[in-house]
């Protein structure tokens, strides 16, 4: 059902681009005003001040901002490209991007004079569609780690070099698991490595849930996968051949997911994006640890009562630690209202200006290296140690670095890999089920 309306959604915006439908009509927009949507709040005062210095250089032209949550987000920047009521300028995500090239409703930038060297490795060129032509200005960047409870990490006698030292295997979990498991706690205090431990009745789990983790496992299994030696595709970007029916693959989802099945991991059921990520489940106490985004860095630093430090990913069996670097993007509209206005916007975003202005308020990691310093150092002036980050950038020897998988069909293969992913990890379907679902979604890219 989610697939079909999914396919129904696409028609019908690809529809109304070509009938016509969607022509103008940026939400509020003007002759000189500039509509830009984003979805993250703690960056609106950033963007707030990148907007008062982008008028004050370019008279007689208006930024007006809205931000909303992630789920409306996306609703409703959808449904404004088929009502036609679009913004000009929006903050884009790779998740994404196949699907908005596949509608062709991004307006080239090939002409803003972006090069790769000015940013951080491999930022600009992810948003290069299949025809060449460039369609997002890089934005700012993020990587995953392990967040832990410092107080919990104590009391199992587990140091900050121990917890930046783990490695894993698929057969035994290594140190990884092992760690884990002296983290979980049951409800009579036992260990999970102890005698008498009772998996059912956890008081306190060594590693959050981050859910299923979809098609992509950004916070979940991607590490793991990358680092065993995995890749999404045949090519790493616009392939067309996903690889979710290989035995490597399998078995280090088999191996994460069994995490669960032991006692160590939060079952799938006290998961939610919503009302029980897994940071609230470390706020909760419920969690000893969980990999999450530098994006949240400053929601975890902000935790009452309770100090989090972060380690870095484990060394899988290639002997590299592997995190996703992934990268957001401000892209332009086709039909965007005021056109020269967004792309003059867009190019200020993308400037040393603006993105210096946004790292000095150190909530993300902009995407040019002058940005990232300066938001190191904001983080540095709020004392929070943000190199589990941005070692795998600065000094990538032993780490490997991987982007979202960028192919056409985008939706389709999120409305089928979410289930399919929820199935194994808290359904009881076997993790060779995923066999069936990788013949769909090849069988749809293949289309």
């Amino acid at each position: 059902m989610r697939f079909r309306t999914v396919a129904a959604l696409t028609g019908a915006l690809a529809l109304s681009l070509v009938s016509g439908c969607a022509q103008g009509g940026s939400t509020g927009g003007s002759g000189n005003t500039v509509t830009y949507w984003l979805w993250d709040a703690n960056q609106l005062p950033a963007y707030q001040a990148c907007a008062k210095d982008f008028e004050r250089r370019n008279p007689g032209l208006d930024v007006k901002i809205t931000q909303m949550g992630w789920d409306d987000y996306w609703t409703k920047l959808t449904a404004s490209l088929i009502a036609g009521t679009q913004p000009d300028v929006f903050t884009d995500h790779v998740q994404k991007f196949g699907q908005f090239a596949d509608l062709e409703v991004l307006e080239p930038l090939d002409g803003l004079g972006i090069e790769d060297a000015d940013y951080q490795p491999g930022l600009a060129a992810g948003w290069l569609g299949r025809d060449g032509h460039r369609y997002g200005a890089p934005k700012d960047w993020d990587t995953v780690a392990l967040f832990y409870n410092e107080g919990m990490a104590k009391d199992a006698g587990l140091s900050a070099d121990e917890l930046n030292g783990l490695s894993w295997n698929p057969e035994d979990g290594g140190s990884f698991e092992k760690a884990v498991a002296h983290l979980t706690v049951d409800e009579r205090g036992r260990r999970g490595d102890e005698p008498g431990f009772d998996k059912d009745h956890v008081k306190v789990y060594g590693l959050a849930s981050g859910g299923g983790g979809d098609g992509d496992g950004q916070t979940t299994w991607s590490s793991f996968a990358a680092s065993a030696g995995w890749t999404y595709t045949d090519k790493e970007r616009w392939g067309t051949e996903y690889r979710y029916d290989d035995a490597t693959f399998q078995s280090v989802v088999d191996w994460y997911f069994g995490l669960a099945d032991k006692g160590y991991m939060a079952p799938l059921s006290d998961y939610s994006s919503k009302s029980n990520p897994a940071n609230a489940q470390v706020a909760a106490g419920r969690a000893a640890t969980a990999f999450d985004g530098a994006w949240m860095i400053s929601t975890y630093a902000g935790l009452q009562d309770m100090d989090v430090a972060t380690a870095v990913n484990p060394a899988g069996p290639t002997g590299e630690r592997a995190t996703m670097m992934n990268g957001l993007a401000d892209s332009v509209t086709k039909n965007a209202r005021n056109k020269p206005g967004a792309l003059k916007w867009v190019k200020y975003l993308a400037s040393e200006e603006c993105q210096n202005t946004v790292g000095r308020y150190g909530i993300v990691f902009p995407a040019t290296p002058e940005g990232t310093d300066a938001a190191v150092a904001a983080y540095e002036k709020k004392g929070v140690d943000v190199s589990a980050f941005t070692r795998p950038v600065d000094a990538p020897e032993g780490f490997r670095t991987f982007t979202y998988p960028i192919t056409d069909n985008a939706a389709d293969v999120l409305a089928l890999m979410q289930p399919a992913m929820q199935d194994v990890y808290g359904g009881g379907k076997p993790v060779g089920s995923l066999d069936a679902t990788n013949d769909q979604i090849n069988l749809i890219l293949d289309q």
